[in-house]
């Protein structure tokens, strides 16, 4: 199976007074950088779902992918998706740019729960929270995505992975699903990369 990946960077990032999250400096790196790293490795391709003037990424080497419509994260995978099946891909995985610590294996356990999925869809959890936002997302699945979005001016990602029988990945480490929201996330997560090992 061909995997691409979509790196989620849409938002408006209010918790962080308005920064774009995907240029916030990190351990003197890019945020952006810290998801690529542990990202690249596990799919075929990368793509970056963002908003306004994409020269701001021209460093980054990735596609960037506008939103169609504005109606939060599913409006990218939308993107991702399309993009994707124009590249041959089967599959698309998400991960928010917010998430520096992602599971090196991410991409591998969601293939593995997909593969008890009816429609092949497959969303994370770990500590006993679902974390739709990191999920796998088939290629075949785009017009009945398409169609979701254009019905729901709220869509939720839960709503549409639900109705889509999503499996379910589940992974032991929390923390790698740690998300930086506020200015104070990203403290700590400084204070965590630093730490020596």
């Amino acid at each position: 199976m061909l995997i691409h990946g979509i790196i989620l960077a849409g938002g408006a990032g209010r918790r962080m007074g308005g920064a774009d999250k995907a240029l916030l400096q990190l351990a003197g790196r890019p945020l952006l950088s810290h998801v690529i790293e542990r990202f690249a490795p596990q799919v075929a391709g990368l793509a970056l779902s963002a908003n306004g003037d994409p020269a701001r990424f021209a460093g980054f080497g990735l596609t960037v992918l506008p939103d169609e419509a504005r109606l939060g994260p599913l409006s990218g995978v939308l993107a991702g998706l399309r993009h994707a099946a124009a590249l041959g891909a089967d599959a698309v995985v998400s991960v928010p740019v917010d998430s520096p610590f992602l599971p090196g294996d991410l991409a591998p356990q969601l293939c593995l729960a997909a593969e008890t999925s009816p429609t092949g869809l497959a969303i994370a959890a770990a500590g006993g929270r679902d974390q739709p936002v990191f999920a796998l997302w088939p290629v075949g699945l785009a017009a009945a995505l398409a169609g979701f979005l254009a019905s729901d001016a709220k869509p939720k990602i839960t709503d549409f992975t639900a109705a889509h029988g999503a499996a379910v990945a589940r992974f032991r480490d929390e923390a790698a699903f740690r998300n930086l929201n506020t200015p104070d996330d990203l403290a700590l997560a400084e204070t965590l990369l630093r730490r020596p090992a």
